[in-house]
Order: structure tokens, then C-alpha cells, then sequence
């Protein structure tokens, strides 16, 4: 018999606007951690991957790449928001706020900021504002999402709705908070990759970065479980295949690292995410699945008090099983075309 220690997770009847969730367990992220995340991913940006190229530059280290920090953060918090999602939605207001080093442990509070019934009563959106902190609690990163998570009992009644309202995008001028001030002179053009720089990009431009990665089923349960991330939908093969799709979901936050990734082929210097403006996961990415990636640049801006780098506001489109030569994005009838996965809307940091 049950004595009601095992958690089944939250429902959206468990929720409520201005809840604070302290989110288990602290993580502290060791070389070993950065050294899997490159295995699974293949991230080749120069100062994440040289602690003699970030010395360089002004850096103490290689700092932990920014994806890495931000899906172990989100991990922190499936337990208690999303266990029982039927699908993550979306992201708005993220913001790197501190480099994170091999040997920092990170945490994760979420505060409930809104709640919305869905018309079919077996499922609600959920919206929170996360914020992962370091050892010292100085805060690292923060960001929105929202889930549409399952309901316990679909005749429970609905909490009066609460949509809030998110910024369009980060504003430009609070970026970079996370980058010491470069050295650009000592910035090695050749090693990183590229002799891009931040004045070489224009708003409009597009890029197609060309390669593909197929994606295979022990890497997204290796890299979900990286994060300790425990969301069923990812893992459980045995209850999936009652569902939907009879099949185990990529989590979403592969696809973004794979995206990510490819985009070194064109934006090699763009080594730093400073912020996550908003993004959809579009539709569901299976194991077998190869992933291509094009960016579109929607916007460049200078950084307040910042004479060493740049911003370029980026579109990131990942794709599957279909090569980006045509930067597939909407189709005729205004709704993503076949094969769309996902649509990120980020801020990069570049050299000037």
C-alpha cells in the first residue's frame, strides 16, 4: 500500500497565481558535465571550448556553455511544473545574467504568474517566471515559459484566467552582463573560426548553416537525463505507446543545442546567448530525425557602455529531414511549413 511518499506531480488544479515552487535538487556543474554536453551536441564556439582562448580575451576560464546552464536550471524545474505537460509552449524574458564556471552550483525557484484553462477541461496552460542562482545566490539566469499541463479531474472547477503579458524582446541595452569586458585585440579571428564580426552582419540577412545532425534515441534520453530532467513524455516507452505519437518526444531543449550548434557555420564568433527574446517548439522531433538550422538577423544593436561588442537579434529556425537551402519557414497559408520544428527568437553577443 502507497503511504503517499512518491510524488505524482503537479496538475494544473495544483496551481495557483503567485505560488513560489522551490525547485530540488542543487546541481554543480563539473568539466565532466561540460565534456557530455559537447559529446551530445557538438558545440565548437572557441570561448566556451579554450580556457587559453577566454584567458585571452579576459575570461578567469572557459565559461559553461549558455545552454548548458539554461536546460539545468530547466530541469530543476520539471518535477514540480511540468511532469505532467502534454507540451512546453513557450519561452519570452530570458536573460543570462552571470558566467557560470565549471565547479558553480545552481538552483531554481519558479514564481506562478498565470493560469489558463483549455476549452476541452482535461488540460490548463501554466506560465512562470523562473530564476536559477548560483552558490552564492547571485542570479544567473531568468526567464518565462509557459506548459500546458494535464488536469487531475477534467470536472474541477477552472481558476479565473490570468494571461500575462511578456516583453517583445529583452532590451538591448541591459545585455552583456554576463561578458567581462574583452579583450578584442587579443581575440584571435583564425582560432575562433571566423573573421565575422559584429559590424559584418545585417539586419535582413539570412544563413543557412548548412550541416545536419541525425538525431539518435540513446543521445536525447542521455542528454534529458544531463539535466535531470524526469518530464515522462521523454523517457517513458512503456506509457508513450498508448499516447499520440506511440513514441518517445524529443525534448525540445535538444533541438535548440542541436540548432544552436549548427549555427557555428556562419556565426562562429556569435559566442555568447545573451538572451532569450521568445520561442516556440513548433512541432514534435522523434529519434531518426535530422535536424538542419538557418538563421534569419532581425535586428543589430550596440550594448550600453560596451565598445567591444555587439548584438544581433537572430531568428534560429531548426528543421527536420529537409535541408535549408530555401529557409522553409511559413508555407502559403501563413502556418509553419512541413517540417518546421522550431522558431527562437535570441540575442547574440559578437565582437566588435
Amino acid at each position: 500500500m502507497s503511504d503517499g511518499k512518491a510524488k505524482h506531480g503537479n496538475y494544473f488544479e495544483d496551481f495557483a497565481v503567485g505560488q513560489v515552487l522551490v525547485h530540488a535538487t542543487p546541481r554543480t556543474l563539473t568539466a565532466g558535465d561540460v565534456a557530455l554536453y559537447t559529446g551530445l551536441n557538438g558545440p565548437r564556439f572557441a570561448v566556451q571550448s579554450s580556457d587559453a582562448f577566454a584567458k585571452a580575451i579576459g575570461y578567469p576560464r572557459a565559461p559553461i556553455d549558455d545552454l548548458l546552464v539554461f536546460h539545468t536550471v530547466f530541469g530543476k524545474t520539471v518535477p514540480d511544473i511540468s511532469l505532467n505537460a502534454v507540451a512546453n509552449l513557450g519561452y519570452a524574458e530570458c536573460r543570462f545574467l552571470q558566467a557560470v564556471y565549471p565547479g558553480d552550483t545552481l538552483s531554481a525557484t519558479s514564481e506562478v504568474i498565470g493560469l489558463r484553462e483549455n476549452a476541452n477541461k482535461a488540460s490548463g496552460v501554466v506560465y512562470v517566471r523562473t530564476t536559477g542562482r548560483n552558490q552564492g545566490g547571485d542570479r544567473v539566469l531568468e526567464y518565462v515559459r509557459w506548459v500546458m499541463v494535464r488536469k487531475r479531474d477534467k470536472a474541477s472547477p477552472a481558476p479565473a484566467p490570468v494571461v500575462p503579458k511578456t516583453a517583445e524582446r529583452v532590451d538591448p541595452a541591459t545585455l552583456g552582463a554576463a561578458i567581462p569586458e574583452l579583450a578584442v585585440a587579443r581575440y584571435d579571428f583564425g582560432l575562433a573560426g571566423s573573421t565575422h564580426r559584429w559590424g559584418d552582419y545585417a539586419a535582413g540577412e539570412r544563413i543557412d548553416h548548412l550541416d545536419g545532425m541525425t538525431l539518435e534515441e540513446a543521445e536525447h534520453q542521455i542528454a534529458t537525463r544531463l539535466y535531470q530532467n524526469t518530464a515522462k513524455v521523454h523517457f517513458n516507452q512503456h506509457e508513450q505507446a498508448q499516447g499520440q505519437f506511440k513514441r518517445r518526444l524529443v525534448y525540445g531543449g535538444v533541438v535548440i543545442s542541436l540548432a544552436r550548434a549548427l549555427s557555428f557555420n556562419g556565426l562562429a564568433n556569435a559566442f555568447h546567448v545573451a538572451a532569450i527574446n521568445g520561442g516556440r517548439h513548433v512541432a514534435p522531433c522523434f529519434a531518426g530525425d535530422t535536424i538542419y538550422a538557418w538563421s534569419e538577423v532581425l535586428e543589430t544593436a550596440v550594448i550600453a557602455d560596451r565598445r567591444d561588442i555587439g548584438a544581433l537579434r537572430v531568428r534560429l529556425v531548426a528543421v527536420k529531414n529537409r535541408p535549408c537551402a530555401d529557409f522553409p519557414m511559413r508555407n502559403a497559408a501563413g502556418d509553419y511549413a512541413e517540417g518546421v520544428l522550431l522558431d527562437l527568437d535570441v540575442w547574440l553577443v559578437l565582437p566588435r
